[in-house]
């Protein structure tokens, strides 16, 4: 049913327009609201599409060894103007190279998704996400840390469910398709991972890691 709120939004201005006279301010607001509601009914679409490629049996990934931290950088500088207002902070590994092969669109898309989300969930004044990399011996971990409304115990794992909703009513005013973490779970299985989740323990906000197996350099382009 999440797809039927942007649609009854603007169903309802539009009738609110034909229905009254209004002033160019009042009309301009309503505009302001209905552009609103277009974007948010063409991210779903996308999330939608997204999903369908990455489930159908046609969908062929394009993994490609890639520096992970400088693929970040790059994608951070390249779409800057959508987190001007947020703090976002890439903490270097103290590895020389982080270089693992993944299909580069999907993995900014499985970026993207997290960070809107975590902007999105949040009530600070200035958002903050803190990038982290950390290596073990069987596997690579990227933490997303942010200082947003955090996470329940009980919803940790329901958040990854198609359409699920977080958050008490009232609690934020943020809207969603319940689909951007879907489909980040998604792409990282496709990557052979998984993505978890948790509220933090120092602060309040949530933690996103992005799980990856550790390969050998001669299996990387399998």
């Amino acid at each position: 049913h999440e797809l039927k709120t942007p649609v009854t939004s603007l169903k309802l201005f539009l009738e609110t327009f034909l229905k009254y006279d209004l002033a160019r301010k009042d009309q301009e607001k309503y505009i302001h609201y209905m552009l609103s509601d277009v974007g948010r009914l063409a991210d779903n679409i996308n999330r939608i599409l997204n999903l369908a490629r990455l489930e159908s049996k046609s969908y062929q990934a394009d993994f490609r060894i890639t520096d992970l931290v400088q693929s970040i950088e790059d994608f951070l500088e390249t779409h800057a103007p959508l987190f001007e207002g947020c703090d976002i902070r890439v903490h270097p590994p103290s590895e020389a190279s982080w270089r693992h092969p993944v299909d580069r669109p999907l993995f900014e898309m499985l970026v993207m998704n997290l960070l809107t989300n975590a902007v999105k969930y949040n009530k600070s004044d200035r958002p903050r996400i803190d990038i982290r990399f950390h290596a073990g011996r069987r596997n690579l971990r990227l933490r997303f840390e942010d200082n947003g409304i955090g996470i329940s115990r009980g919803e940790t794992r329901k958040i990854f469910r198609r359409f699920y909703q977080t958050g008490r009513p009232g609690r934020t005013l943020a809207k969603g398709s319940g689909l951007g973490l879907n489909l980040v779970q998604n792409i990282a299985r496709l990557h052979k991972g998984r993505v978890e989740a948790e509220s933090r323990t120092d602060v309040r906000g949530s933690v996103f890691t992005l799980i990856l197996p550790k390969r050998k350099t001669t299996s990387l382009m399998e």
